[in-house]
């Protein structure tokens, strides 16, 4: 049989993978299309489905001594890969039709006699041409004659033309194959059609010569490639025939008659059964309509099937929702609130928290939040959630107040007669971080909640914050023993040589220390801890603590602020910002620590009665806490810490002023002589002062220095001048004695450098003015002669004044004669006034010194101004003089 595209080594291997594991042997595989015929007139092409690839296959499998014989449908997957479809017995294959609206003779059908509805139109099979059509129906034939030991019925296909084509065409395929097991057979059922069109089979021949050629055929065994010599005794017994039929119509002519009656009989028949035919299409059309209307109703009942079961689905998942498990409703109206139950109570909160924002949009679809049953359970659920918001409330201000109470009554937490006990909140935070979780539930069910709750906290601890204070505050005074400084440090009235007490008092400074240490890093820490514990919403919170805070809080405690909790609306946290509640928090942080300020103040007010220097070291120990707090969490504790300064420099303040009182009450109504008593002391109170200054003091004590000494200076030149003839002689004592008390300190502190100056500028013109006094006092007319000379000589020329009325020649002489007669005692006499009214002894050296420089320049004016006008006359020479001053 000649070969085909169709048929080909590499289809049959795959064809073979696709049953593997049958045991069935492919005999023949060939591709073809499949469609089937829907339309009452649709042809080849059209009224039908596209047509679809697919494969035959033709298979045998051996059982024992009996052969099974298959016809398999393949189809194409989606990677190209064939797989089984359908599978026929080739022992049900009763039918061979070619389609008649097919010129090409390519299309054909294949009838089984097992089909359930033999009413469903057959699919059509077409090849590529009638070769390829030929070979597969010779290979039915050829299994069937041998395996089956007959044959299907052919329709529409010229059996001569056949046999004539099998002559041609070798056989590629043994009849006699061996088939490999096969596995069982599926049945296969076609798709009704209602539409389908019964037609008319045009037979070559009719069924009784199709029975005769087939009983003729019986009677003689010759295979079907003897065509040939069939086709010469079909002719030659074809002509007998026709001999003899001819001789028989000849014969039986009555007979024709009789056949014409028959056939009219029969044209009756036919037109009947037409006519039955009519009534059975209309009956069958409207069938067909009945049909496509109850399958119209199942697809419905189908669809509203689905549907329902999804709505079911759907309101399962709905009441899931709407159910309150009992033990968490019992949890909620009515459980315990003790530690052991807490998991409880926070599973429960959770389910709560979780139940409502379930019921919410977006987690909720939009079309069931206004029904009623969601409307009804979030209020049940509303109404839960403000049953256990209040009694969780009620519980946890009870609970509050109990642990303070219980505090507040065990002595041993506090400070006694010679014990200093350092506040321990470890315990407290504790019990109180136990509730913390709950805390954060109550925030996320009810915000409002939460004020009422933190007052009750605030009012609490407030009470034992105050009372461990207090205790320590007492206690701390009692313990440390200082004497007490004097506070009169520039009184006058006690004399020059008034004793001052030194006693060390840093222990005072100390207790104010310890005092800070204990305790504002404890507030810090219960800032914070309170921050956390009942969620504040404020921005990161910066480590607690100010100097050396780390040795003086306890280890326990050093991380008590962390609860150790997630924020359970973490998830809010990261989709949006929060709005900051650092406002009520520091509003907060005032009820907590509100009036623990009193105990400090006690404690400053303690130290200043002891020693009022003492305020400088406080305040540097009070700056030095507040550049340590930059925590939000520690706000209040900042402003404690700023009022407590302020009431450092208020105190040390009154200090400078009373200091000042007493520098203005220095014995106005006596003569003052020599220096004055706050000048002394002022040094001795500014180098303790320097000692006290730490860290940022040191503005506080050059403002007091600003003061004291304007005080002092401007004190000083009101003496002197309720005294003009020894107004000098103090100013330049006391200047002096200043710089000297105070060079040290002047080298060191700024601010006393500047006023160090001031009165080495007052010491100098003082000098002067006292100086020039004393030298007139002696050498009044010689020196009253050069100044009425020194003025004509800005009016006339030096030739006309020798002519002047009382500046002549004879006047010069005179002059002369009465001043430097005698000079050694005039000069004597001058010391001796400078030494007379002078207190300061070690001041007499420098201002001798002075004098003379100063009556030098002015004799050498006096000699360079007669030497212009006079030059004719002689007088002492500065060189003469010079060395008279330096003889005595």
């Amino acid at each position: 049989m000649a070969k085909s595209s169709a048929d080909d080594g590499e289809l049959r291997r795959a064809c073979e993978a696709a049953i593997e594991g049958t045991k069935q042997m492919i005999v023949m595989a060939i591709r073809v299309a499949k469609s089937r015929v829907w339309g009452k007139s649709a042809k080849i092409g059209r009224g039908g489905a596209m047509a679809k690839p697919r494969v035959l296959a033709i298979s045998t499998k051996s059982k024992g001594q009996r052969v099974q014989a298959f016809l398999r449908v393949l189809k194409y997957s989606t990677g190209g890969v064939l797989e089984p479809a359908k599978i026929y017995k080739l022992k049900h294959l009763t039918k061979v039709e070619v389609v008649s609206n097919d010129p090409s003779g390519c299309t054909f059908t294949l009838g089984f006699d097992n089909l359930r509805s033999q009413s469903v139109a057959p699919p059509h099979w077409t090849m590529r041409n009638i070769d390829d059509r030929n070979r597969l129906v010779m290979c039915i034939f050829n299994i069937c004659k041998d395996v089956l030991g007959r044959l299907p019925k052919v329709v529409g296909i010229d059996v001569v033309e056949m046999a004539l084509w099998a002559k041609d065409n070798t056989p590629a395929v043994s009849s006699q194959q061996n088939a490999r097991d096969g596995s069982q057979v599926e049945k296969v059922v076609g798709v009704e059609d209602s539409d389908m069109k019964v037609t008319v089979e045009r037979e070559l021949v009719s069924q009784a010569e199709e029975d005769d050629m087939e009983a003729l055929l019986g009677t003689y065994v010759m295979g079907i490639g003897e065509a040939e010599a069939f086709s010469e005794r079909l002719k030659r017994e074809l002509q007998a025939l026709e001999a003899a039929n001819v001789h028989a119509i000849l014969e039986s002519e009555p007979l024709i008659g009789e056949v014409l009656q028959g056939l009219e009989a029969a044209s009756n028949c036919v037109e009947d059964m037409d006519e039955w035919l009519g009534i059975f299409n209309v009956k069958l059309r409207h069938m067909r309509e009945d049909i496509e209307s109850i399958e119209t109703r199942n697809n419905k009942l189908e669809m509203q099937s689905v549907n329902n079961k999804s709505l079911i689905d759907e309101l399962d998942k709905l009441l899931e929702r709407l159910r309150i498990p009992p033990e968490y409703a019992a949890c909620l109206t009515g459980g315990s609130f003790d530690e052991a139950r807490m998991l409880q109570n926070i599973e429960a909160c959770e389910w709560l928290t979780s139940a409502i924002r379930g019921l919410e949009v977006p987690n909720l679809d939009p079309c069931y939040e206004n029904t009623l049953a969601v409307k009804e359970k979030r209020a049940e659920l509303e109404k839960l959630k403000s049953t256990f918001v209040r009694r969780a409330s009620e519980f946890l201000r009870n609970y509050f107040a109990s642990l303070v109470d219980f505090m507040i009554s065990d002595k041993s937490y506090f400070s006694q007669r010679g014990q200093l006990k350092r506040p321990d909140h470890a315990d407290l935070r504790y019990k109180c971080r136990t509730y913390a979780r709950l805390l954060q539930h109550l925030k996320s069910l009810d915000k409002n909640c939460l004020g009422p709750l933190r007052k009750a906290y605030c009012s609490s601890l407030n009470l034992l914050l105050r009372r461990e204070a207090r205790e320590f505050a007492n206690e701390l005074r009692a313990s440390t023993k200082a004497s007490r400084n004097p506070t009169v440090w520039l009184e006058g009235s006690t004399g020059s040589s008034q004793s001052v007490n030194n006693a060390d008092t840093s222990n005072v400074s100390e207790a104010y220390a310890k005092m800070l240490t204990i305790f504002i890093p404890l507030l810090v820490d219960e800032s914070s801890f309170f921050a956390h514990f009942m969620c504040f919403e404020v921005p990161a919170l910066a480590p607690p603590g100010g100097p050396n805070h780390k040795n003086g809080s306890n280890d326990d405690d050093a991380n008590d602020d962390d609860l150790g909790i997630m924020d359970i609306d973490e998830s809010d946290t990261k989709n949006g910002k929060k709005i900051s509640e650092l406002p009520a928090l520091n509003e907060s942080l005032r009820d907590l620590l509100d009036g623990i300020q009193e105990d400090f103040h006690a404690v400053v007010d303690w130290a200043y009665k002891i020693d009022p220097l003492r305020c400088i070291s406080m305040h540097g120990i009070t700056e030095r806490y507040i550049s340590g707090q930059k925590a939000d969490a520690a706000g209040f504790v900042r402003l404690l810490l700023d009022a407590l300064e302020n009431r450092i420099s208020t105190q040390f303040a009154r200090f400078v002023d009373e200091a000042c009182h007493q520098i203005e009450r220095n014995e106005r109504n006596v003569r003052q002589m020599g220096v004055l008593s706050y000048i002394p002391r002022f040094a001795t109170l500014a180098t303790r002062m320097e000692q006290y200054i730490q860290g940022q003091s040191r503005d506080l004590v050059d403002q007091a220095y600003t003061k004291f000494v304007s005080i002092m200076f401007a004190t000083l030149d009101k003496i002197a001048q309720a005294d003009p003839k020894y107004a000098d002689i103090l100013l330049l004592e006391n200047y002096a004695a200043f710089q000297n008390s105070l060079y040290d300190l002047a080298n060191v502190v700024p601010t006393l450098a500047k006023f160090y100056h001031q009165a080495s500028e007052s010491y100098e013109q003082a000098c002067t003015r006292h100086i020039s006094v004393i030298i007139y006092y002696n050498f009044e007319r010689l020196f009253q002669f050069a100044r009425k000379i020194e003025d004509l000589m800005y009016t006339i020329t030096p030739e006309e004044i020798p002519f002047q009325l009382g500046l002549s020649k004879m006047d010069l002489r005179k002059v002369v004669k009465s001043s430097l007669t005698g000079v050694d005692k005039s000069i004597m006499a001058m010391y001796k006034k400078l030494q007379k009214n002078l207190t300061s002894e070690e001041l007499l050296p420098s201002l001798w010194d002075k004098c003379k420089k100063e009556f030098l320049d002015k004799y050498d004016s006096f000699a360079q101004l007669v030497a212009k006008i006079y030059p004719s006359e002689n007088i002492p020479s500065v060189s003469e003089m010079r060395d008279l001053l330096a003889s005595m």
